[in-house]
């Protein structure tokens, strides 16, 4: 996970954009001088997810649109994809220049590396801490016993994984499910036609990560998404 790649700035497009900020500006801004929560945000580049990566990538773009508006998150973009890839970015606290990044990103065939990701996310928080994983996928080809044993050490740590899967794969939601739970985290499904939820989900993932049980608390007055994975971890606790 040493390959760091240069990351541009590419426009924000749409009215949903602006409807995000104004949820996004509901939530108090940091303090000055306070620390930036830190976010990983993982996505599977294999071949499987061609048909839905472009509107991925822009919904994706969305929730990076969104924590900027909060203002208050240093963001990490990693992506697998063809035959032993698996790439991170450099930490920004501008979350909107990684979608420039984000869309020069082409799908490769490959098997997922979930565990390669997991273990990037146990050294980089060992290095200092990073409040929340969220990862995007459609499949896992993996052990699941291997990508338990990471994911709690990944909760130990204090680490939560937000899950997010596209599909109904079995195999996946199983192991992602599983993860959630190890970490505290939540798991949270979409598909292609209903774009909006993945949206909702992202930005819910970005407002825990900001503020916490309060921020996600808030922002489920009126996002779904953050209503399901509020209902997940308070079912934890």
């Amino acid at each position: 996970m040493s390959d760091k790649k240069d990351i541009t700035q590419s426009a924000a497009t749409g009215g949903l954009i602006e409807s995000f900020l104004d949820q996004a500006n509901r939530l108090a801004p940091l303090a000055t001088g306070a620390a930036r929560p830190r976010l990983v945000f993982a996505l599977d580049a294999t071949m499987s997810r061609q048909p839905t990566w472009d509107l991925a990538c822009g919904v994706q773009g969305e929730m990076f649109a969104t924590a900027a508006g909060i203002g208050g998150l240093s963001v990490q973009l990693v992506y697998f994809r063809g035959f032993n890839e698996c790439r991170a970015s450099r930490w920004v606290v501008d979350p909107g220049a990684l979608t420039g990044l984000m869309t020069r990103i082409q799908c490769q065939g490959g098997h997922t590396q979930i565990a390669r990701v997991l273990r990037h996310v146990r050294t980089e928080t060992a290095d200092k801490p990073v409040k929340v994983l969220v990862y995007v996928g459609d499949a896992m080809e993996e052990r699941i016993d291997e990508l338990c044993a990471v994911a709690g050490e990944l909760g130990l740590l204090g680490v939560k994984a937000f899950m997010f899967h596209e599909g109904s794969d079995p195999t996946a939601a199983r192991a992602f499910r599983e993860i959630a739970r190890l970490t505290g985290g939540a798991y949270g499904r979409f598909d292609a036609s209903a774009p909006h939820a993945l949206a909702d989900l992202l930005r819910a993932a970005a407002a825990y990560a900001a503020r916490g049980m309060d921020g996600l608390s808030r922002l489920a007055a009126d996002n779904d998404g953050a209503k399901r994975l509020l209902t997940s971890m308070k079912g934890r606790t």
